[in-house]
């Protein structure tokens, strides 16, 4: 197996590579091509690839410029360079390259002050356009209109050619194409006026400097002499341009890629490149991974059963992994009646493998779609399991990261040289709440667990680094910072599934499989649907130990189960599903009476207030209000949005049945026990309060 690899500049970069790896890693200059499969070791093979080249004299690490589609992919790449004792070659995304050049070539190339670039309010711009064309300006139509300059400007469609682009490609904008074209045209217009750049600007100016300026391409190519290209199947036409830009009719490029990872179709990506790369290149070394280091076999099979029922698969994209780890448990299968229940099982499931040992930051929960979150979020805070969503920048803008950032900084100066790393950050940040255990209570939990990620982040440096410094350290946090590339938090990931994307951990809940969801609804052309395919299988070869995949057959509890599972799951899932039928049969036993008239109740919120919305109600409208205040507090020592406290029909409820006890607390639907633990004193205090009475 793969280890892990270490900080030697002395050793061998091809130490620890399997066959395959040692033959991309070491293949001559000259265009590579590297399909490598999820799971295959193609970050470390890339990184030992650019090693080697510097280690043998092929080309000086700074004339090395290795390009991705995420800040955080970068950051890793620069990590492992690092690492690998490479200092001075450059791991950018594209648009980062892009503007780093842009910036430097600009006197020359433009000649005046160096225009803006758009931060934050490219909405507000696209808004000004569809207004003076006449069309609506409501935040989802001008997220549609966007969208589709960005797939123009990717796509090298201007707008006098977007309608016809538009037809033949099938794409469906919202609004007339011809409109639309309106719109990218004076949005254009407007933004030039007011001397401002879009991301997509970047790419753009940067190719037409390049192709249109000698001396510019001359300074950079000799600058820049050996590329590398990740996740080669997501490159768009604009940077494949860009690409051609840079190489100059120059063919020292390494690309790597998976099209059975090709996910980004709608922003213009294709894996068409990466399939003509040897007709492009008929001398090209091709080397294939298949050898899976990440999941267990099982996982592996069923990742290959997946991919393989994939229609029009191309000759480059069978990849077929091939299972290296150990035997593990058989991917699981469940259906629920609903997605609440759903979410309440996942939950429960979650808290198991916590009780079992497995570390929160190794569980993830993968959905479709962002608005799938929400269930899930209140679920696992009701069974009091820390969550996080996933997205760098939310890490890096915690108050205790800012602080204890802060403070790291501060203490550089101070800090005895050499000393051990991991101590010195943790007499840091011991005065800002690291302690030895976590902590219980919501908010110290919640700041506990920022600092803590620090703290380990500090001994993985020491583990991998000679002699590490703390302004080393605190330099690492800067660019990952930069890069929102977070280090690991101690909770439960909630994300999307292109969000999942280059990421893994030991069990994996993907859930939400109906289907409409998965693939979603709007998946409408043959092409669409496979590209769902293939979102799917990125989520089921995330996950390194364990599998659970699930649905629901209704939104909301007692909705008619109008669902059917994904079409993605027929020929996986075992057939009939009789404990679903089983638990179906046994939530009609118990189905929950209104306390007024005793009539059953079906609806999500005549559960949780316990009678119908149509009998008398006997809400105490200042205890509600009280309900509310309590609420909103907790959750700001909590961190989180208010409804992960409690749900407002929850406290509708409250406000309604006023519990005397914890007996009749609990007996309100949506509150649990770990619910009634965290919180069910103050509920209490705050029902009982008469003080607060009116």
């Amino acid at each position: 197996m793969v280890g892990t690899p270490r900080s030697n500049s002395s050793r061998d970069p091809l130490d620890g590579l399997d066959p395959e790896q040692r033959a991309a890693a070491s293949a001559p200059r000259g265009p590579v091509c590297v399909l490598a499969g999820a799971g295959t070791g193609k970050t470390r093979t890339i990184t030992q690839r650019i090693a080697y080249l510097v280690r043998q004299g092929h080309v000086a690490a700074s004339q090395v410029l290795a390009v991705t589609f995420t800040a955080r992919a970068a950051g890793e790449l620069r990590s492992r360079l690092r690492q690998l004792g490479v200092d001075g070659a450059q791991a950018r995304t594209f648009h980062a390259a892009a503007l780093r050049q842009l910036r430097y070539f600009w006197p020359r190339v433009v000649g005046d002050a160096q225009w803006e670039l758009i931060d934050g309010n490219k909405l507000r711009l696209v808004a000004h356009a569809a207004h003076k064309v006449g069309l609506p300006t409501e935040t989802e139509t001008l997220r549609d209109l966007a969208g589709e300059i960005e797939w123009a400007k990717a796509c090298l469609v201007g707008a006098d050619e977007y309608p016809g682009v538009a037809r033949s490609r099938r794409r469906e904008p919202g609004q007339p194409v011809e409109r639309v074209a309106e719109v990218y045209r004076t949005y254009e217009a407007v933004k030039n006026d007011r001397r401002l750049l879009d991301f997509d600007d970047l790419l753009l100016h940067t190719t037409g400097a390049l192709e249109e300026h000698r001396e510019v391409a001359e300074e950079f190519r000799d600058r820049y002499r050996c590329f590398v290209v990740d996740e080669y199947q997501d490159i768009t036409p604009a940077q494949q341009r860009l690409l051609d830009a840079w190489l100059g009719g120059r063919d020292d490029v390494t690309v790597v890629g998976d099209v059975n990872q090709t996910i980004y179709s709608f922003g213009g990506a294709s894996p068409r490149p990466l399939l003509d790369f040897t007709r492009r290149y008929p001398g090209a070394e091709v080397v294939r991974l298949e050898r899976d280091y990440r999941s267990t076999p099982q996982i592996v099979e069923l990742a290959n059963q997946v991919i393989s029922a994939a229609r029009g698969r191309p000759s480059g994209a069978r990849l077929r992994l091939i299972g290296q780890r150990p035997e593990g448990p058989r991917p699981t299968f469940a259906e629920y009646d609903d997605e609440p229940t759903e979410a309440a099982a996942v939950a429960r499931h979650v808290h198991d493998l916590v009780a079992s040992g497995v570390p929160a930051r190794e569980i993830a929960v993968l959905f479709r779609v962002n608005a799938q979150s929400e269930a899930y979020e209140a679920a696992l805070a009701d069974a009091g399991i820390p969550y996080q969503i996933r997205g760098g920048e939310r890490f890096f803008a915690r108050q205790e990261v800012r602080q204890a950032m802060s403070a790291l900084r501060a203490a550089v100066s101070q800090a005895p040289e050499p000393d051990d790393l991991a101590a010195t950050v943790q007499r840091v940040l011991a005065p800002l709440g690291l302690s030895a255990t976590q902590p219980s209570g919501g908010a110290a939990r919640e700041r506990w667990s920022g600092l803590h990620a620090l703290h380990e982040l500090a001994r993985e440096l020491s583990a991998t680094a000679q002699t590490p410094t703390l302004a080393q350290y605190v330099t690492e946090l800067d660019q990952r910072a930069a890069a929102q590339h977070p280090p690991a938090v101690e909770g439960v990931t909630l994300a999307s599934l292109h969000a999942a994307k280059g990421l893994e951990w030991d069990a994996v809940f993907v859930v939400g499989l109906a289907e409409g969801t998965v693939p979603i609804q709007y998946a409408t052309t043959d092409e669409a649907v496979e590209e769902e395919r293939r979102l799917f299988y990125v989520g089921v070869t995330r996950a390194r130990q364990r599998l659970s995949l699930t649905w629901s057959l209704s939104r909301h509890p007692g909705g008619r189960p109008h669902r059917r599972r994904s079409r993605f799951l027929h020929g996986l899932a075992p057939e009939p599903s009789p404990a679903a039928r089983a638990h179906r049969q046994s939530r009609k036993r118990s189905a929950a009476h209104c306390r007024r008239c005793g009539r059953a109740v079906e609806s999500t919120l005549e559960i949780k207030i316990g009678r119908c919305v149509d009998c008398p109600s006997d809400l105490d409208e200042d205890l509600l209000e009280r309900l509310r205040q309590w609420r909103s507090e907790r959750a700001k020592e909590l961190n989180v949005p208010a409804f992960v406290v409690f749900t407002d029909s929850t406290l509708v409820a409250i406000a309604e049945q006023r519990p005397a006890d914890t007996r009749a607390l609990v007996s309100i639907s949506g509150i649990g026990a770990s619910k009634l633990e965290r919180f069910g004193e103050d509920v209490l205090a705050v029902v009982n309060d008469d003080d607060g009475r009116g």
